[in-house]
């Protein structure tokens, strides 16, 4: 007899569970990917479009193995070790190298910090008006507040939610008046101009793309994952369920990093069409470009545009401020980490918290948020190459990664990533120069 229930409709939402579950899995990768496409991002990759119409875009196909194979590396980095990258350095390596990375790291995270709230603050003025400062203020402290007292899985999952905000530009593509035929051909095919200008907007995107803070924020929130779950241990200790842990840091991965490219390459497009196709490229930042949307694709753009600011800045800026504070506390030895109680790790959050603060005075100051953002992405430039040489020495250190070393293509591709960044900074350098 066979048993009524298979007459019965499926249960409400059931569609939606494959989806769930899938979302469940990810973590860190995905978040990590997400907080690439920043407010500060978006406005260099608006910038990118409006300067250099479709035949940029290509360069996000370009960055998207070589950021996924450096985090990856990371993520491998913290889940074998139990340590971050700081964490891992300052066992190992002269702490005179790490005091002068994780200086420039918390300076540059600090200014884009700075840059991120100022950009969701004029975002949120189009769309609600009021004062600026206001603004910077909630988000600012609204993000310390969150990180300090939220419960780690709920503000994980918090997090992973915020991702979906990104969607708002897919939306502002499908409004915009694209020629298809131009954006693939400038999605497949390079061009490539010995120019400043364009030398420059490359190396903008390499900063943007393949960032420092974005390399310890995965490390670290793969170790701190394992504080945090009792089942799991450094797998250095235990070797037990090493490939599945490994399959599943690449998956991860490769969805935030796929994920980051494709709001990129959506940004890049709707700038492309918009602002280049009628002769505005003077698109500086976030802001301006959802604000020049309007008078050329609509009231809507402008909206899901400035929305999208808003929800990527609150993602963001929790893992600038604290990348730097798991930068400076592992370097230290002092207890880090999102899953203790304030009165556990004081100084890991005094850390995070001075990062946030300072950026939101920096809003108040005469100093031009542009120049700022300009200079953090020298920074980040520039320290990307110390910072990931060391960090393919560890993945090979026998020492911190016993049999774990990370081989084969995937080293080899790390390293290729080092020597285009260092590449993009010397290119950057002989621009400046000429």
């Amino acid at each position: 007899m066979e048993s009524g229930r298979r007459n019965e409709p499926p249960m409400k939402g059931a569609p939606l569970r494959p989806f769930r579950d899938v979302f469940k899995t990810l973590g860190p990768g995905l978040i990590t990917g997400a907080a690439d496409d920043d407010p500060s991002g978006i406005g260099t990759y608006s910038q990118t479009g409006a300067q250099l119409g479709y035949g940029a875009s290509w360069t996000m196909l370009l960055t998207f193995p070589l950021m996924a194979a450096i985090q990856e590396i990371s993520a491998r980095v913290g889940r074998v070790t139990g340590h971050g990258i700081a964490g891992n350095v300052c066992r190992h390596y002269p702490a005179s190298l790490l005091n002068g990375i994780v200086s420039l790291l918390f300076i540059a995270n600090t200014i884009n910090v700075a840059a991120d709230l100022g950009a969701m603050a004029d975002a949120s003025r189009l769309l609600f008006g009021g004062p600026a400062f206001a603004y910077v203020l909630l988000f600012g402290i609204t993000s310390v507040v969150a990180q300090i007292f939220l419960d780690y899985a709920r503000y994980v999952a918090v997090l992973k939610w915020l991702t979906l905000s990104l969607f708002a530009y897919v939306a502002a593509l499908a409004v915009a008046h694209v020629s298809w035929g131009e954006a693939v051909a400038g999605l497949l095919i390079p061009r490539v101009e010995f120019s400043a200008p364009f030398l420059t907007t490359i190396v903008a995107i390499l900063g943007t793309t393949i960032s420092p803070y974005l390399f310890f924020w995965q490390a670290s929130q793969e170790a701190e994952d394992q504080r945090v779950d009792a089942r799991k241990r450094p797998l250095i200790q235990r070797h037990h369920g090493a490939q599945k842990e490994f399959h599943r840091i690449r998956a991860d991965t490769i969805v935030g990093m796929a994920f980051s490219s494709l709001i990129a390459i959506a940004i890049i497009l709707t700038a492309a069409a918009t602002f280049h196709a009628t002769g505005k490229t003077d698109i500086q930042t976030s802001a301006q470009a959802a604000e020049a949307l309007r008078p050329i694709a609509g009231r809507f753009a402008e909206v899901i545009f400035a929305l999208g600011i808003v929800g990527t800045g609150l993602l963001a800026i929790p893992v600038l401020a604290g990348s730097a504070a798991y930068a400076v506390g592992e370097g230290r030895r002092w207890p880090v980490g999102l899953a203790r109680k304030p009165k556990e790790a004081a100084a890991f959050y005094a850390v995070l918290a001075l990062s946030a603060a300072i950026g939101i005075v920096l809003n108040f100051t005469p100093i031009d948020p542009i120049q700022a953002l300009y200079w953090s992405a020298v920074i980040n430039g520039v320290l990307a190459v110390p910072v990931m040489v060391l960090l393919m020495l560890v993945a090979r250190h026998h020492e911190i990664m016993g049999n774990f070393r990370v081989g084969g293509p995937l080293y080899w591709l790390g390293w290729l990533a080092t020597a285009i960044m260092a590449f993009g900074v010397v290119a950057m350098a002989i621009a400046w120069a000429l």
